[in-house]
């Protein structure tokens, strides 16, 4: 399998967008795994990307603003969004992310992701803060269908992150991998390059990962990051 590199913009331009949104106040946490743990996760037709031996499983807080599906669909407005993610490469050499959940305060985008695109959209009760400090705190509480699970964590952006090959292979991902109609389909999009910054995470307590069929974290991720956001487009579906 050839693998397509990592870049830091999309290398499949989208011609024609089905759906459009913007992601603003991001925090990125992420935590080493090993691929042989998140293997029987990921659809058939695909398997774990690594770096250096080593693939990672991400808990990324966000707001979700201005999503619109093709044209002449209403915007959905702004709410949170709180994202338990894979890392996945198909045999076609296109890496992705997998969703294992996406919990979101807006029922109506659940119902159409869980519906369309066979993405694990939960409802919840969910905050995005930013303190005088500068800092964000993250908070969401599972509502339907599996109430309990939750997430609250507190991110401090730094100065701009350092070139280094994890955070792009993290961050500059071009599709995502899910199951629809029973078969694995790759959804292709396409952004400006991120703007990221380093950050320090100052609290975290949270159960999603575990509800995610994850192992809890054994300690704070070695990794966080912090985006104020970018446009995004989708393009239509591909088969893998």
């Amino acid at each position: 399998m050839n693998t397509e590199p990592v870049t830091p913009t999309a290398p499949r331009p989208i011609r024609r967008a089905i759906m459009t949104q913007w992601w603003r106040e991001l925090a990125f946490l992420h935590w080493p795994v090993e691929p042989s743990v998140v293997a029987p996760l990921l659809p058939a037709g695909t398997c774990p990307d690594t770096l250096d031996g080593v693939t990672y499983v991400g808990l990324i807080g966000f707001r979700m603003d201005r999503v619109g599906l093709g044209v002449g669909v209403p915007y959905f407005g702004r709410f949170a969004e709180t994202n338990v993610r894979l890392y996945s490469v198909d045999a076609a050499g296109r890496r992705g992310v997998v969703f294992r959940s996406l919990d979101a305060a807006r029922l109506l985008p659940v119902v159409i992701g869980r519906t369309l695109f066979g993405l694990n959209y939960v409802w919840s009760r969910m905050a995005i803060r930013r303190r005088p400090d500068g800092s964000y705190t993250y908070e969401s509480v599972r509502r339907w269908p599996d109430a309990g699970p939750r997430t609250a964590f507190t991110v401090v952006p730094g100065g701009p992150a350092p070139a280094e090959p994890l955070n792009d292979f993290l961050t500059a991902r071009w599709g995502l991998h899910t199951v629809s109609r029973g078969r694995t389909i790759y959804l292709p999009n396409e952004h400006p390059a991120w703007p990221l910054h380093s950050a320090t995470l100052t609290d975290l307590d949270e159960t999603l990962l575990t509800a995610a069929g994850l192992p809890a974290p054994s300690g704070p991720p070695p990794s966080v990051l912090f985006s104020p956001g970018v446009p995004v487009r989708f393009g239509p579906p591909l088969g893998t």
